[in-house]
């Protein structure tokens, strides 16, 4: 069914609130929701937003919760989450990070113990329309597992860039250091499609690619020790600097009713009090990068509906009616 994004963004704010959630948390979730299906990141769209219904329903959220926000430096904020989501600290923050990245043209927001992310280029993609360059990394409850280890010991821990691009769409690289995500694998388990080999292990930590036996198992890193060794420096930041939970330690996103306490690290930079043609450069750049046959990330045509399969409306109308129900647990 294809709705117009008001409608949409209605349609999310209403669940949230039957599930919940504050009107601050809904229309911050709707908002990213609303974000990341028109940036063609449908997985981490409507489709995700189940789990964060769920989460609210099961207490892994905390619907009422605040974020407090502090500013341990002059060029650095602090949010401690408090179970809630960190979109809305973010939303909350923003004016502020903005303000200080164009002051001392460089600034750090860290968030603390909060439900897992969404879509990272959410947050670094607004940064960019804003003019700044954003680099975000956030980790997650363990889903990798890496090296000799049969069990999984980092979150799927995605990064993301985003840097402006004057008249035009920002550039914008969001990815995982996971071959995939959980939401991708979860997906394939409900159509029954196989996946790639290399994305996971089963239960006892032989390669798959049945959905269903990696759901039991475990996501791999991509490129080996490689992306292992990016989700590790992701690991440190997201979870070390900030003082959210390892990813050894964090309770499950889509079971239970702890939340995953999880880290966000956000750092924005305004380009043009370093390099004043930062913008033309940026431009011209990608432009012969396209004219070579190079992908451009973050290119996204506009759009004025989204469409969504009936089943996944109807998954999310049960919500709004108060009638929850429990997704695959990694």
């Amino acid at each position: 069914m294809r709705l117009t994004i008001d409608g949409a963004r209605e349609m999310a704010r209403r669940a949230v609130l039957a599930a919940g959630g504050s009107d601050a948390v809904a229309a911050a979730l709707a908002d990213a929701t609303i974000a990341a299906e028109l940036s063609g990141r449908s997985s981490v769209g409507f489709a995700h937003l189940l789990d964060y219904l769920d989460g609210l329903a099961a207490g892994r959220i905390t619907g009422s919760a605040t974020p407090e926000i502090s500013f341990p430096t002059p060029a650095s904020i602090r949010i401690e989450a408090g179970g809630g989501i960190a979109q809305l600290g973010f939303d909350l923050a923003f004016a502020e990070l903005q303000a200080r990245a164009g002051l001392y043209g460089l600034a750090l927001l860290i968030q603390a113990n909060s439900y897992t992310v969404g879509e990272l280029g959410y947050y670094t993609r607004r940064l960019a329309e804003a003019g700044l360059i954003g680099l975000a990394l956030a980790n997650g409850p363990a889903l990798v597992a890496v090296g000799k280890s049969q069990q999984a010991v980092y979150g799927t821990n995605p990064l993301s860039f985003a840097a402006p691009v004057a008249g035009g769409q920002p550039l914008v690289i969001d990815q995982s250091t996971s071959a995939t995500a959980f939401v991708t694998i979860r997906q394939a388990a409900e159509t029954g499609e196989a996946i790639p080999p290399g994305w996971a292990v089963d239960g006892a930590g032989r390669p798959t690619t049945d959905p269903r036996a990696a759901l039991t198992g475990a996501l791999l890193a991509f490129g080996g020790e490689r992306g292992a060794n990016i989700a590790l420096i992701v690991e440190t930041l997201a979870a070390g600097v900030t003082g959210a939970n390892w990813s050894l330690d964090a309770p499950s996103f889509a079971g239970g009713s702890r939340s995953p306490g999880v880290g966000l690290l956000v750092v924005a930079l305004k380009p043009e009090l370093f390099a004043p043609d930062f913008s033309a450069r940026l431009v011209a750049h990608l432009a012969r990068l396209a004219a070579k046959g190079v992908h451009i990330p973050g290119q996204r045509p506009a759009r004025q509906e989204i469409e969504l399969p009936e089943a996944l409306l109807e998954a999310i109308a049960r919500y709004s009616r108060g009638q929850s129900q429990q997704r695959a647990t990694p």
